[in-house]
């Protein structure tokens, strides 16, 4: 058989294409394996009553039926909520400002860079232990200092009232060092030919910061409030090490619920129910947000 210029091209073709899919192949064998199987499981479990002992038992909605019977439910999805609305915002803004800051082609500005972003990379449980400590309500630097203004500090995680506020400056303070970092390459890719435009126009720094810095960074902000609000319905480890869901149940999250009905009180039917309820609430938002967007950008 002739082999002509059309066949090898074939035969290359071929074998990039294999190529190219041996790279590709272990990470969908570990997306097959860790995360579809899980969930499809998952949602297999929720119309069961199952403890992980016994055979698993079909019971239709009776687990979302229960689920809007349950308090707990109710005051998990608010504290998840009331700690979405309070870290977002706080760790766009400290992210940005941030990232104005150390805009700056400066000696030492890396060293700088380099110590907001190490919390990021920092174990969270050696951070969670050392934030406990700075907010213990005796012994804690912050109450000290605290004490030459006010009568009676906050006693933070061991108050019902301060517990999720704790968490949310330490979730703040954790993540904004990550964010200034996209933030920093959304201010680099701005041309500066804008921000001379607007000088010459007799802009001030304030005029072209709102005029030119965020409508240029409205990409940036969009993936960053995106990013924020998925990992805000995720939040577990910070209230695992720092309030295990107390005092109370004032720090007792989505997630922190489903793992406690699924590996305390094995109800992996319930927890897996909520957990598709809290896949559909984030998958929700998600889409207003882009619609919002979208929108936005036709404006």
């Amino acid at each position: 058989m002739e082999i002509t210029p059309k066949t090898k091209g074939n035969k290359l073709r071929r074998k990039q294409l294999l190529t190219a899919y041996s790279f590709i192949l272990p990470n969908f064998i570990g997306f097959f394996i860790f995360t579809l199987i899980p969930v499809c499981f998952s949602l297999f479990l929720s119309v069961m009553e199952w403890d992980s002992f016994t055979a698993p038992k079909f019971v239709g909605l009776q687990n979302f039926i229960k689920m809007s019977q349950d308090e707990t439910f109710w005051i998990s999805l608010k504290n998840t909520f009331l700690y979405t609305i309070g870290v977002v915002p706080l760790t766009l803004i400290c992210s940005l400002g941030l990232a104005i800051l150390l805009n700056k082609k400066i000696k030492g500005m890396r060293l700088f860079r380099t110590a907001f972003f190490f919390p990021y990379v920092t174990s969270l449980v050696a951070i969670a232990v050392v934030w406990n400590m700075l907010f213990h309500p005796t012994m804690g630097p912050i109450n000290q200092f605290l004490q030459h203004f006010l009568a009676n500090p906050p006693g933070w995680t061991s108050s019902s009232d301060w517990a999720l506020t704790a968490i949310v400056i330490v979730s703040v303070w954790r993540g904004m060092g990550y964010y200034m970092i996209l933030y920093l390459a959304g201010l680099q890719g701005i041309p500066k030919e804008l921000y001379e435009a607007a000088s010459m126009d007799g802009a001030g720094r304030w005029k072209q910061f709102l005029n030119v810095t965020l409508p240029s960074l409205k990409p940036t902000t969009f993936f960053v409030t995106i990013m924020l609000v998925i990992n805000c319905f995720k939040i577990f480890d910070l209230v695992q090490v720092m309030t295990a869901g107390g005092p109370g149940r004032s720090t007792n999250v989505l997630v922190y619920q489903i793992y406690n009905e699924a590996f305390v009180k094995f109800n992996f039917g319930y927890a897996s129910a909520i957990a598709l309820v809290l896949f559909v609430i984030v998958l929700t938002i998600t889409v207003i947000q882009f619609k919002w967007n979208q929108i936005q950008e036709k404006a």
